[in-house]
């Protein structure tokens, strides 16, 4: 407690789950503190359309003080923290300073991880920031540029080529988008190439792809997919990778962009506070999300490993951690009023929605289950209403109404951005 008598609360991370509890906590008697890295709460279901030209990074993304800034009770820091002291109840920020707290939510997310080879790190690139998003449409853009640029065939070949690994959502969703801005929207632009010549392959270890799905709806999403002219490798994990391409069971493919999407890892606020973790690095919490050494810490989202009704881990979804935002604000809020205590956290499964392409899309909602325009349909809507805010909802459906009719793509500038390097200059034009 301060001196005033109100609690401090420390929120870390300002995705889905850490702002739910900032929201949840508006006009607390408590003053609450939300750290994050970055200064902007990010739409990361589409980000795979900014990555690929359909969407600019401000329509799905608003600076953090924007949205709190009619909270009197919040703050906002950008920085990185370095640690946490559970002991002494203070959090470590990069900049110097320290933040005591009463109660610590920790909402970090997740990093994708490369199951024991984080070599391959330096030849991939992975999709979980806009930083990540404009560099893969820079680097996507740019192999069109150059193979237009290149008089050598082979060159051509294996710049036109993409790699997505990983048949989850993300990577279905990429590979379908890729195909679509190869086959209809660049196919007007080029004269020395024929963009339609472009290779994407997913690559799946597993039998099926969106395995969270039931089995007609992976096969529909499989044969979308292809009929996009998406290569479509099931059953085969990626034996090595490196600066040239990479080796998918006994087949060599060389590509100029390998899209890794294959799994996930907590980020490490396990460590932070010496709490048990799932193999994945997730803490696991009680069935009030707290972490059973620390009562006074929380950790929701990607970061926890809370058990379902089923007894596996809730999914890393979007849906899980707003969930247990809100459940764990509502819970603060009754400790400091006095008021009962909500009884322990328990997910509602409201469905899954995964897009394929344009007018592909497949639906679960128990045991209703739909696919193609309808189910495209319902995804739209419900994105564009999961959206922050009013300015992000009227200027995506006004892209993609455009992109609708016109098959166009309106975030197609290259900035020369220093990351991006041209690996191999193309042969000089004949």
């Amino acid at each position: 407690m301060t001196e005033r008598g109100r609690k401090q609360i420390v929120v870390v991370g300002a995705g889905f789950g850490g702002m739910a509890v900032v929201q949840a906590l508006r006009g607390a008697a408590a003053d609450v503190t939300l750290v994050d890295r970055t200064n902007h709460h990010l739409f990361q279901p589409l980000l795979y359309q900014v990555a690929t030209a359909a969407l600019s990074p401000a329509e799905i993304a608003t600076a953090i003080r924007v949205l709190v800034r009619g909270y009197p009770n919040t703050t906002v820091l950008m920085s990185d923290v370095l640690g946490v002291d559970p002991a002494a109840r203070l959090v470590q920020l990069a900049g110097g300073l320290q933040l005591h707290y009463d109660h610590l939510i920790l909402a970090t997310g997740a990093a994708y991880s490369y199951f024991g080879r984080d070599d391959w790190a330096a030849y991939t690139r992975v999709l979980k920031t806009l930083d990540d998003a404009l560099s893969i449409r820079e680097r996507l853009l740019s192999a069109f540029e150059w193979a237009e640029e290149s008089s050598d065939s082979q060159q051509v070949r294996k710049l036109l080529t993409f790699v997505v690994i990983g048949g989850g959502p993300t990577g279905v969703e990429l590979a379908g988008t890729m195909a679509e801005l190869a086959r209809s929207t660049l196919v007007r632009d080029f004269k020395r190439i024929d963009p339609r010549s472009a290779r994407i392959v997913l690559c799946e270890a597993g039998p099926r792809l969106l395995s969270a799905f039931s089995p007609h709806l992976s096969a529909y999403a499989a044969r979308a997919l292809q009929s996009l002219g998406v290569e479509v490798r099931l059953g085969e994990a990626v034996v090595d990778i490196d600066a040239d391409g990479l080796r998918v069971g006994a087949t060599r493919i060389e590509a100029s962009l390998i899209l890794w999407c294959a799994g996930t890892e907590a980020r490490p606020a396990a460590r932070w506070i010496g709490a048990a973790a799932a193999r994945n690095g997730a803490i696991e919490v009680a069935p009030d999300c707290s972490v059973p050494a620390w009562p006074e810490i929380f950790a929701i989202g990607d970061v926890a490993s809370f058990a379902g009704q089923d007894g596996k881990p809730l999914p890393g979804l979007a849906a899980v951690a707003k969930q247990q935002g809100r459940y764990v604000g509502k819970l603060l809020r009754s400790r400091m009023t006095g008021a009962p205590a909500p009884g322990p956290f328990r997910y509602r499964d409201w469905g899954s929605l995964a897009v394929i392409g344009r007018s592909h899309a497949i639906a679960q909602f128990g045991r209703l289950r739909f696919k193609g325009f309808f189910a495209w349909l319902t995804w739209s809507l419900v994105h564009l209403m999961l959206l922050i805010d009013f300015r992000s909802r009227v200027m995506v459906y006004l892209n993609w109404s455009w992109a609708w009719f016109t098959y166009g793509r309106g975030a197609r500038l290259l900035t020369g951005n220093a990351h991006v390097q041209r690996t191999a200059a193309p042969s000089q034009r004949t």
